[in-house]
């Protein structure tokens, strides 16, 4: 709620539509370390690799192009995280470099649309 109140975006809840069962979450995040605003997603377990992360990260891209005005969008990944990699090149983000989010994190992937 604290991205939505400053920002004006953020998470949000993704559940399935024959259920409304939680399956994750996906949205638009602003981190301090980026200069653009990055989408993010997660899932739980048993509903990775189903096709709900493309789906709701292409209507969350649609979103905030086209509602957000975001012209750049961004997006960081683990180095070993092969499907949110594959997921991010199919939705045409491009791999720039390895980052550190925080100086106590792990290196992680950026890419840009």
């Amino acid at each position: 709620m604290k991205s939505y109140h400053e920002n004006g975006f953020g998470l949000s809840l993704v559940e399935s539509i024959d259920n409304k069962t939680f399956i994750g979450c996906c949205g638009m995040i602003k981190r301090d370390t980026h200069e653009t605003p990055d989408i993010g997603f997660a899932f739980l377990p048993q509903f990775q690799g189903l096709g709900y992360a493309f789906e709701i990260a292409s209507a969350t891209m649609l979103y905030a192009q086209e509602q957000l005005h975001f012209t750049k969008i961004s997006a960081i990944t683990s180095l070993t995280n092969f499907r949110s990699i594959k997921l991010l090149e199919k939705m045409g983000f491009k791999y720039e470099r390895a980052i550190h989010v925080s100086r106590e994190e792990e290196e992680v992937l950026y890419y840009s649309n």
